[in-house]
């Protein structure tokens, strides 16, 4: 018995849609992520390590990240934003579980979105735990510093090992950090060293998250990496930093807020947007606060804008001030 031929390219069609439907739901949700692995290399026991895989929304609807599961407990994550709304961002974070486990260890974080559609995405983490180095302590916090301050921070590393073990550099990718070893002893048969962590006038505003690698002798994972925190705040801020407007119909008006605020009274000596539809209300008195309504105005025909706001004030040697503003307009 022969199958009809329009049969039989149904019951294909419909297989293969079947087959390839997780397929794509895995794409799109992927695609949100920015990456999609880390690895924290070398570290110390007890350090305190953390990664945020962030995520963006690409699309219309809402995305709702329903639950986060690790594969091994060496890797505890969380969902910092359940609902991302359109063109929003968030993130799964990924604690590496230092104070448990050493050696080499890995995880498959899997992360299980239930709307706009069911889909899981798997992120990967690996890492090397040493259990004979201690960080004290675990990161170097150095809180919040007004721009153009200079902070310290002193940590203690200690080794459980050979009596001739060193530490022979201290290496980063940005300049503005200085690292001093303060003296070496042996306390209970252990190698100590105690580090200065200075944080230079010319760290930029904005949060720091940087890793200081400290280089050792050792023949085999002789890299270390130390967690480095913190908040340079500049004289003078604008928030919200960025603004998503959503989607909004052509020609509409969309009214928002925007609040500038130092810690002495200033004037905003000017505001500008490098995108056509912005609008913005200054008041010319000088004060702490000034409460600056803008005003957006949507093309006639669909578009993407994504503008940025400059700000400009009398405060002398402040920072530039800027602000994103994204929208969608269909």
């Amino acid at each position: 018995m022969h199958m009809p031929r329009t049969l039989f390219l149904f019951l294909l069609l419909t297989i293969t849609q079947i087959f390839s439907a997780p397929v794509h739901a895995q794409d799109w949700a992927r695609k949100m992520f920015k990456v999609h692995e880390h690895d924290f290399g070398t570290v110390a026991r007890g350090s305190e390590q953390k990664f945020r895989f962030e995520i963006t929304n690409l699309y219309k609807e809402d995305v709702v990240i329903d639950s986060v599961r690790a594969s091994c407990g060496c890797t505890i994550p969380s969902i910092e934003k359940q609902t991302i709304k359109s063109l929003e961002s968030g993130a799964i974070l990924a604690t590496y579980n230092t104070k448990s486990f050493v050696g080499s260890r890995g995880a498959t974080v899997t992360v299980t979105i239930s709307k706009p559609f069911f889909a899981e995405v798997q992120l990967q983490i690996e890492g090397f735990i040493r259990g004979d180095v201690v960080f004290v302590p675990g990161k170097i916090e150095l809180g919040n510093i007004k721009h153009g301050a200079t902070v310290t921070q002193e940590v203690t590393v200690k080794y459980a090992g050979r009596s001739s073990w060193k530490i022979t550099d201290v290496q980063c990718d940005k300049d503005y950090y200085e690292v001093e070893i303060v003296d070496r002893s042996m306390v209970a048969n252990q190698v100590h060293y105690r580090l200065l962590i200075r944080l230079k006038p010319e760290a930029p505003v904005g949060y720091i998250k940087d890793d200081l690698v400290l280089i050792t002798d050792d023949a085999d994972k002789g890299k270390l990496k130390l967690a480095v925190t913190g908040n340079v705040i500049a004289p003078v801020t604008v928030s919200p930093a960025s603004m998503v407007l959503g989607t909004v119909p052509p020609g509409t008006q969309v009214i928002k807020r925007m609040v500038v605020k130092a810690d002495q009274p200033f004037k905003i000596t000017g505001i500008t947007a490098d995108q056509d539809g912005f609008s913005f209300e200054v008041s010319k008195e000088k004060k702490k606060v000034h409460l600056v309504p803008m005003t957006f105005v949507a093309p006639g025909e669909a578009a993407m804008i994504n503008a940025i706001i400059r700000i400009s004030t009398d405060i002398q040697d402040a920072p530039s001030l800027s602000s994103n503003v994204s929208v969608n307009v269909k």
